[in-house]
């Protein structure tokens, strides 16, 4: 099932004020609650990873919307974190398609455009559909039991209203039935396609609300638990194209700022 709705290197030195930055509270908490975590976890983790992790979700779950402008320094102010660490995860987002250089030395998410959107679908209609399809052999008890305490989640998300909360649970829940596949390249590769369409379910979110998103999630939890190899693969497609659906409505009628 999709997320949904809106709000989708080389060295630099993006110098741009911190009020061009327009991450959302989610994003702010996460620096709180990272400034206050104990030495010791904090230890555990390298300033690198900790400061990619945090700016891979604002992409992936839509805090940094698509065209927003991003700058070294207003990212530094508010992860509290280091030039480095912070250039060197720009790099890698880069990299793996999330952001974009762009002049004056700063970068954003992209805006996803419908021809993009066509090669995304078409990638995860051939991923997801056969990680399902090969998740029904492996999977067990407990896999079915963490796949459906998301997926309750996940309703209780739509019900409330709660954008962020379903973005993150819907990744969840197709983030953790990869995993069942015992495929791992797969895996990765189907996982790398959220960050070129994650922010745009924000956008969907944003213009249609919670309560008519797709969601087929149902019938693949039936499908696995019968071991319905088919049945499976095709709940996540039908997941898939619906969701695919709305986003390109989203993206048609009210395109993010260029």
């Amino acid at each position: 099932m999709l997320s949904w709705q809106m709000e989708p290197c080389k060295r630099f030195a993006i110098e741009v004020p911190e009020s061009e930055i327009a991450m959302n509270a989610t994003l702010k908490k996460e620096a709180l609650r990272s400034k206050a975590a104990p030495a010791a976890q904090i230890a555990k983790t390298p300033a690198h990873q900790a400061v990619y992790a945090k700016m891979r979700d604002a992409v992936l779950f839509g805090d940094l919307a698509p065209g927003q402008p991003i700058t070294i320094q207003g990212l530094t102010a508010l992860l509290d974190a280091g030039m480095t660490p912070v250039r060197e995860a720009i790099r890698k987002l880069t990299a793996e398609g999330a952001l974009v250089m762009q002049g004056n030395r700063r970068a954003s998410v992209p805006v996803l455009d419908l021809h993009t959107l066509e090669q995304l679908e078409f990638m995860r209609l051939n991923l997801e559909p056969e990680l399902a399809f090969r998740a029904t052999k492996y999977v067990s008890s407990d896999n079915i039991a963490t796949l459906t305490t998301i997926d309750n989640g996940l309703n209780q998300a739509i019900s409330a209203g709660d954008i962020s909360g379903y973005l993150r649970l819907n990744h969840a829940f197709h983030t953790t039935f990869y995993a069942v596949a015992n495929a791992p390249i797969l895996a990765q590769s189907a996982d790398a396609l959220w960050l070129r369409f994650g922010p745009s379910l924000r956008v969907v979110c944003g213009r249609f609300g919670t309560s008519n998103l797709p969601d087929k999630h149902a019938e693949l939890l039936e499908a696995l638990k019968h071991r319905d190899a088919d049945a499976a693969r095709n709940a996540i497609a039908e997941d898939i194209r619906q969701g695919m659906v709305q986003v390109r409505i989203a993206l048609s009628e009210d395109p993010a700022p260029r």
